[in-house]
């Protein structure tokens, strides 16, 4: 049975693909997260090289080790031997064939917000590989564009920097933003996009559960 939130999400689903689609996005929505992940595959071709930034939808979904067990060519910067190679695989990242993501915030008239540490992944979003597929839980959904500002920026932000316990930061010490301009930030670039182009370059799969931070 369908939690509350779930209704709900299976209802305004449905309605955020539409305003989506009207922003030139390639949109989907489903309810069951297997079928999510089996259309993201669907739309890759098997001759792309595939790469992603850091998505913890992407990696509660297994969308990653998938990808290795099919046999897909991959830029996978986890595996690098040392932060040069790391840096050098992110900057091959953004001529890829597909590349993955999820995003911050999603609002409700279709717009995506994302904020990013080093910007590789917010630069490929917007240009560089052949196609971008997002994959998003509901819950990143906004009523509005400045509501999904305050979520990329009060929630998303200091959720992720859980992720990263050695580095120093406000938000990593008392869980809250603070505006700052310490070295070890994730918040260096703040990118909205309202539009996609060439349409449907951008591909944005929405789950009708909590997924991702």
């Amino acid at each position: 049975m369908k939690t509350l939130a779930e209704q709900r999400y299976s209802k305004l689903g449905p309605k955020t693909v539409q305003a989506l689609n009207s922003r030139s996005f390639d949109a989907y929505y489903f309810d069951d997260p297997q079928e999510a992940a089996d259309k993201i595959f669907s739309l890759i071709p098997k001759e792309h090289t595939v790469s992603w930034g850091g998505s913890k939808t992407l990696t509660d979904l297994g969308i990653q080790e998938r990808l290795e067990r099919e046999g897909y060519s991959l830029l996978n910067r986890d595996k690098a031997a040392s932060p040069e190679e790391r840096t050098d695989i992110m900057r091959r990242a953004l001529l890829c064939g597909t590349f993955l993501s999820g995003t911050n915030a999603i609002s409700e008239d279709g717009r995506l917000v994302n904020i990013d540490g080093y910007g590789n992944r917010v630069a490929a979003m917007i240009f560089g590989p052949k196609q971008v597929i997002i994959a998003a839980g509901m819950n990143k959904v906004t009523k509005t564009y400045e509501d999904a500002l305050v979520r990329a920026r009060t929630i998303a932000a200091p959720l992720n920097i859980e992720r990263f316990p050695n580095l120093k930061t406000p938000c990593n010490e008392n869980g809250t933003c603070a505006d700052c301009l310490c070295s070890d930030t994730i918040c260096s670039y703040f990118v909205t996009m309202r539009f996609c182009k060439p349409a449907g370059r951008i591909k944005v799969i929405l789950i009708g559960k909590d997924y991702g931070l």
